[in-house]
């Protein structure tokens, strides 16, 4: 990778400073825009980009998530594993207390906190080996589909390090920058990352506690999650007139009733005064109809695809079960 070189001018006391590298295009308006809107001192940011590398593996990485790239019962498969499974009832049982307490302080069941979990990082096994800086820097100024976010992120990042008085260049994460057990992107972790053991830190890296306070903390107040009520639910139609609520967004928005109407079978332990939203998932035999409820919305704040929170959700009730099972 090219280097990038600082040079300081003195002119009148003042510094200037230009900075030498194709392959960070963008990053002196970066640098600029975080010193004259956060008052960061330039000199010590053109320091920090010279340590930054570009990651071209991340390019490639990221042109091809799952979600877009596998049906959902490929997906499925990914994750409805034995060991995350297994995985997932070790975790519960080690942390039982915190999980108790998130249910008690936000109303988040604790199966969803845990298949969250791991789902994000295999509990805490697999949290990304990058750089954060270096993923987001790298996506920021050379991936153009999603530049715009991605310097938003990095922006957060600079502003998170600042407050958490840590080295921009201390945080670790994935490919896209996501970071820590539950996978938090720097605008959540300044958003919605507690201290929930009160130990003075918000750790989602090596503290389970945090990650768990953090996970139920997010979901009740970005997704609004609902205690004790259905996530959601495949369901038998007759006829395709229910295909004409399949663009109404992911946001439930749609009464039970009209569903009905339209061929839907709606379970009957669920009160038909619900609103829902409705999807399609491919499994091997074809397409099969979906619907979600406010706590499925909630589990797309986290990660926007349905094959994400419906794996998240049948992971979640999967642990229970095999809890259950072990312990009666």
């Amino acid at each position: 990778m090219r280097r990038i070189f600082v040079f300081l001018i003195s002119l009148a006391c003042v510094p200037v400073i230009t900075i030498a590298n194709a392959d960070l295009p963008g990053v002196d308006n970066f640098i600029n825009e975080m010193t004259t809107r956060y008052g960061f001192d330039k000199t010590e940011l053109y320091q920090l980009f010279a340590e930054v590398e570009v990651k071209p593996d991340i390019l490639r990485v990221i042109s091809r998530p799952a979600e877009k790239g596998k049906p959902w019962h490929e997906y499925r498969r990914i994750f409805l594993t034995p060991q995350h499974i297994q995985g997932g009832v070790a975790f519960w049982k080690a942390n039982q207390a915190s999980l108790t307490k998130a249910k008690k302080v936000f109303g988040v069941a604790p199966e969803i906190i845990v298949a969250i979990i791991g789902v994000e990082s295999r509990y805490g096994g697999h949290t990304g080996g990058y750089r954060v800086m270096d993923s987001l820097s790298t996506l920021a100024f050379r991936y153009p589909p999603r530049g715009r976010f991605f310097r938003q992120q990095l922006m957060e990042l600079l502003l998170l390090a600042r407050e958490e008085k840590q080295d921009p260049l201390y945080f670790t994460g994935s490919y896209a920058g996501a970071m820590g057990l539950i996978q938090f992107m720097p605008d959540s972790f300044r958003s919605y990352a507690i201290d929930f053991d009160k130990d003075g830190r918000r750790d989602i890296w090596q503290d389970p506690t945090d990650a768990i306070g953090s996970v139920a903390n997010f979901l009740k107040r970005k997704g609004d999650w609902q205690a004790d009520a259905p996530v959601a639910t495949f369901v038998k139609v007759e006829g395709t007139d229910y295909q004409r609520w399949l663009n109404k967004g992911s946001k439930p928005s749609i009464p039970l009733q009209q569903l009905a109407q339209a061929g839907i079978q709606i379970p009957a332990s669920v009160s038909k005064n619900m609103l829902a939203s409705v999807f399609t998932l491919e499994q091997v035999e074809g397409p099969q109809v979906l619907i979600g409820f406010r706590n499925f919305y909630a589990l797309m704040r986290y990660n926007p695809s349905p094959l994400y929170a419906m794996a998240v959700y049948e992971l979640a009730e999967a642990i229970k079960l095999q809890l259950k099972g072990r312990s009666s």
